[in-house]
């Protein structure tokens, strides 16, 4: 049985993608994700246990429910494979400047799904419907100075850099779309 709030979260298609909400069974392709260094090199100095997992599935989850926006399971249409994450979020992050409320957008894929444009047409997805859910705001994202991909991908649609800092003893890039 799904929850409401999982059925309250908009699908969105593209091409080859079907954004849609979580369901308990992506917790296993979840955990296996966070557990590849490939995914997390950028993200964590370690691999997430099973429990920042969980806490992170029902946060975005729970995104949705309480701020009306959140992040999408990012599936391949073709095959019905989870390929990862994309979204946007309010981490209220304690990091300097701080963003202000902005909403974060963040996408996670999982290693077999990198190199082949499904980061850019979930973002795209995302973008196109935030635009419209949130109307013409500020968007931002932070990304590891050495996450060339991300970078690639952020510029794409229109985020620019605004500040360098050190988020959880990590170097930090800061963008912006507004």
């Amino acid at each position: 049985m799904l929850s409401q709030s999982v059925l309250q979260v908009p699908i969105l298609e593209t091409t080859r993608l079907l954004l849609r909400g979580y369901k308990p069974s992506d917790f296993g392709d979840y955990l296996t994700m966070w557990s590849d260094p490939k995914v997390y090199r950028y993200l964590s100095p370690r691999p997430m246990l099973e429990e920042e997992v969980w806490g992170t599935l029902l946060r975005s989850v729970g995104h949705w429910t309480l701020m009306g926006y959140g992040f999408w399971v990012v599936e391949e249409k073709a095959t019905g494979r989870f390929i990862g994450v994309v979204g946007f979020a309010d981490p209220k992050r304690n990091i300097i400047p701080a963003s202000n409320g902005a909403p974060e957008i963040g996408w996670v894929l999982a290693s077999a799904a990198h190199g082949q444009g499904y980061a850019s047409e979930a973002v795209e997805a995302a973008i196109a419907w935030a635009d419209v859910y949130f109307g013409p705001i500020r968007t931002v994202c932070i990304i590891h100075p050495k996450n060339e991909a991300s970078l690639r991908v952020a510029r794409k649609f229109g985020y620019q850099e605004y500040h360098r800092t050190t988020y959880h003893d990590q170097p930090t890039v800061m963008l912006e779309r507004v």
